[in-house]
């Protein structure tokens, strides 16, 4: 029979154990979900994709549902999405119905779409084209047929004809830019502006 002793010893560490063994599982559960983002950290930008199951030649180099997550100057990330991406050369991807989301400073946001365009990667272009159009979170929309924008300097410029809409009224230009993550808009060329008669 064991001792008074060693069955006191034993209480202890299976008390001990009680308490030390689910601290170790939810230790290791934590790492499990935060070792994702701890990656992430460390590498900002990331593309996901599923390849295209075509087997036609003009299926190859090409990515449907493409998703790409980037930091710009000042930290604050970006992502650019697209229904299909096709790589032509090294530094250009073509884009159908790309998507790009910024966050201005404040938690606001910006986001760009269009039916095509152009992704130049060590510039970090998105060159739209057909039926451009970007929203704003206050309410604000500008359409046009064409636009370069930054991602990484979070800007954008367009040349052509501008319509625009939103909380202020409605405005025609012959063209636009953005500047600071979409926080300030410019019009330029003849412009008509109708304001909204409301408070």
């Amino acid at each position: 029979m064991p001792s008074a002793l060693l069955l006191a010893r034993r209480r202890l560490l299976v008390v001990w154990l009680k308490r030390l063994l689910p601290l170790a599982a939810l230790s290791l559960l934590s790492l499990v979900v935060l070792w994702p983002e701890y990656a992430t950290l460390h590498d900002p930008a990331r593309v996901s994709y599923r390849i295209s199951t075509g087997t036609d030649a003009s299926s190859q180099g090409s990515m449907t549902k493409a998703h790409y997550r980037g930091i710009d100057d000042t930290g604050r990330p970006y992502t650019l999405t697209a229904e299909q991406a096709v790589q032509t050369d090294a530094d250009t991807v073509v884009l159908t119905k790309p998507a790009g989301d910024m966050t201005m400073k404040g938690g606001s946001w910006v986001m760009v779409q269009s039916r095509a365009g152009l992704y130049h990667a060590r510039v970090q272009n998105l060159d739209l084209k057909d039926h451009v159009t970007l929203y704003r979170d206050d309410g604000t929309s500008v359409r046009t047929s064409h636009a370069l924008v930054d991602m990484k300097a979070g800007t954008a410029i367009g040349h052509e004809k501008v319509n625009a809409d939103g909380p202020f009224g409605t405005l025609d230009a012959q063209g636009f830019s953005m500047t600071d993550r979409g926080t300030q808009l410019h019009f330029m060329g003849q412009s008509k502006l109708v304001l909204d008669g409301g408070s």
